[in-house]
């Protein structure tokens, strides 16, 4: 057997190859694969030919593999709500939902994670689905994105690689929901092109506190078409009025533990209670000279344009304001597919996007088993529906009439003839070509403008706050530490020196690993200028506000009656929620003899549940709580999740044995404890635990 080596790919992407006629990769018809990294295409940024048979069965094979759960997103929460738009975009498209200032478009929006399986909890550390459904009144347009702006692959041939990798171990069957494990980082450690994915993967943004606090972007480039057929490209993000915000690692495991359902359940009790959550959404256009004046190709999905070189215009808002009525008829049944667009929006030849749009739409006649499940109520657009389209297993609409063939001449018969085609007001596809090359020779090849795969990996860890970078090497350190492949965790170590040898570094030093040297790199590493933008602490939307959270409030026996009113009056006047905690769900006896019922036993509601925590007792039920260790972790949690605390004096034995000790987020429980209670004191952080 010929011996095994790595190559370099033209695009820079490193995978293994061998001279060996038995271990050749072949498609299930025995037919030898040539190259399994890149679609087929018209000229190196041209758009996938359907001839590429290799990548059809591939896709098809593994749309196909799980029935009937998702393979991906297979966990998620939706709410139906509203689309307004700010402003008449006519000048730029000819989009229905765009067309007036003010326009309410309804719409359908899930939440997801990517890798757990239905049953798996809320909050592993994860990239989540963010896609909305809008039900425009000329048909539905599915804007499906993630809370991530990247994605860890260039060319859609790599996404069924990418998933194995990180879905649970062929031969054991775990890890469930996780990508701590060897054959996830062998894959990422093999393709370079995913390591700005990965800065992402392993930052504060995969473990959001909340599906509210969570940004939302299309990841592609679309195009923006007018009526006047002139093409404008635009991103698209989704930017969360509750602001961004993120638990810790310690703490998201936890909530696993404590609540499974965490997330699912802050959505449910938003809208509720009627605090609906909201996003504004943002685009970035602008034509064709301005992207090619960018460093890197616009069609690349593992790139961003960073907000201070093209700001985000607002042009209109979303808010999710009524939960679904039936969990499986609608969250489980709906069918996001790219290729719902109407006429306004169209696509460009990103070969991520490109690939999308042909699995989305198999994938959903293995799930849903028929080719009309776009008549299930929750996938059916509000507009009508005309066509001739027929039959087919569970058709639920009752044609009339003979006609069901285009063209007829029925209707000179005195017969119901059916629709026509709309030249003046259909869909058309943008005629333009994304580049030159796009006719071009049939290759298997990634454009030289796909090569650089650092710059903007270094980029984003350089734009974190100081907290927020130490997370990202901690969070690299524990999956690399769960790696048992002792090459893989090199070659690992390698891609990041190429990102920052200080991150490197940090690393190496987590594994109590030697350093090793820079892997090869296919472009120039370039040094970008930070983003601000990227950072969830100190960054834009870092709101110093409770409104919206949940404030968890353990009290006991003794609790001064007075001093709870006045606390949880000054809570609820901030746009928060208090959360009574008392050791019995009964509740606690107060200070002037009445019982306050509790929302959660103190068994059941840690404060890993809570953005801020008050800890309001008397000696009495001080004394009582030193001798209950959920008391205990409620307040050292809440310290070591650098969380603010509120207590009355008489608390101060509990605290001591928590290991608190005092700084700017340990406060008095009065009113201003409201002030306090808006923000995190990441400060704290390194006196709690050991970061990378």
């Amino acid at each position: 057997m010929a011996t095994k080596k790595l190559e370099t790919g033209n695009g820079g992407e490193t995978h293994q190859t061998t001279s060996d006629d038995g271990d050749r990769l072949t498609t299930n018809q025995g037919i030898p694969v040539s190259d399994n990294q890149n679609q087929l295409k018209a000229g190196a940024r041209g758009p996938v030919l359907l001839e590429d048979f290799v990548l059809r069965e591939k896709i098809f094979h593994f749309d196909h593999e799980r029935i009937p759960e998702r393979i991906v997103h297979a966990r998620g929460s939706a709410a139906h709500g509203f689309f307004e738009s700010y402003e008449d975009l006519s000048d730029i498209t000819r989009a229905d939902l765009f067309s007036e200032k003010g326009k309410r478009t309804p719409l359908f929006t899930r939440f997801s994670t990517v890798a757990g399986g239905a049953g798996s909890v809320d909050t592993p550390r994860d990239v989540r689905g963010f896609a909305v459904k809008f039900y425009t009144q000329e048909g539905n347009w599915d804007l499906v994105g993630n809370n991530i702006p990247v994605f860890f692959i260039q060319d859609a041939i790599k996404f069924p690689d990418l998933i194995h990798s990180v879905k649970m171990e062929a031969d054991k069957g775990y890890p469930q929901a996780a990508s701590a494990h060897d054959t996830f980082w062998d894959f990422i450690s093999l393709m370079p092109e995913s390591t700005h994915m990965i800065m992402w993967a392993m930052s504060d943004r995969t473990i959001p506190r909340s599906l509210r606090t969570m940004e939302g972007f299309g990841i592609h480039t679309f195009r923006m078409v007018n009526a006047k057929g002139k093409s404008t490209f635009v991103k698209f993000h989704w930017k969360p009025k509750q602001g961004v915000a993120s638990t810790c690692w310690d703490e998201a495991v936890k909530i696993a533990g404590a609540d499974p359902d965490f997330q699912r359940r802050d959505l449910f009790e938003a809208i509720d209670r009627g605090d609906f959550p909201e996003w504004e959404l943002g685009i970035q256009a602008f034509d064709e000279a301005f992207a090619d004046s960018l460093p890197f190709d616009v069609l690349d999905p593992t790139k961003i344009i960073p907000e201070e070189v093209l700001p985000v215009r607002l042009i209109g808002r979303m808010v999710l304001d009524r939960y679904p009525d039936n969990f499986f008829a609608e969250t489980e049944q709906v069918a996001y597919c790219p290729a719902n667009v109407v006429p306004g929006i169209d696509f460009t030849n990103d070969p991520l996007l490109q690939g999308r749009l042909f699995s989305y739409l198999d994938t959903q006649l293995k799930r849903l088993g028929s080719t009309n499940f776009h008549q299930l109520p929750i996938n059916a657009a509000k507009c009508p529906v005309m066509n001739f389209q027929r039959d087919g297993h569970m058709q639920m609409a009752v044609p009339k009439g003979r006609a069901n063939y285009e063209p007829n001449s029925l209707s000179e018969a005195g017969e119901e003839g059916g629709p026509r085609e709309c030249p003046a007001k259909g869909f058309t596809t943008f005629p333009g070509r994304d580049a030159e090359d796009e006719q071009g020779d049939k290759l298997r090849i990634r454009p030289e403008s796909f090569a650089d795969h650092y710059s903007q990996a270094r980029m984003f860890f350089r734009s974190l706050a100081v907290p927020e970078q130490a997370h990202l090497a901690s969070a690299i350190v524990f999956e690399l530490s769960k790696v048992g492949l002792e090459h893989v965790r090199v070659r690992m170590m390698s891609n990041l020196v190429n990102v920052d040898p200080d991150l490197a570094k940090r690393v190496a030093n987590g594994l109590a690993m030697p350093l090793p040297k820079a892997s090869p790199s296919a472009a120039p590493v370039q040094d970008l200028d930070p983003s601000p933008a990227l950072r969830i602490i100190e960054g834009p939307f870092d709101l110093a506000t409770i409104k919206g959270r949940s404030i968890g409030v353990l009290i006991a026996d003794g609790t001064d009656a007075v001093a709870l009113k006045a606390l949880t009056g000054a809570i609820a006047g901030g746009g928060a929620r208090a959360v009574i905690v008392a050791p019995k769900v009964g509740g606690a006896k107060l200070s002037d003899g009445s019982v306050q019922k509790a929302d959660l036993q103190l068994a059941g509601g840690p404060s890993v549940l809570f953005d801020a925590v008050v800890v309001l007792v008397s000696d009495k039920g001080c004394a009582a709580l030193l001798g209950e260790a959920a008391a205990t972790q409620f307040v050292m949690d809440a310290f070591g999740h650098c969380k603010a605390i509120a207590h009355s004096p008489e608390a101060q034995p509990l605290l001591d044995k928590a290991g608190v000790v005092p700084d700017a987020g340990v406060v008095a429980a009065d009113k201003a404890f409201v002030e306090a209670a808006g923000k995190r004191y990441w400060d704290r952080e390194p006196k709690v635990r050991m970061l990378a």
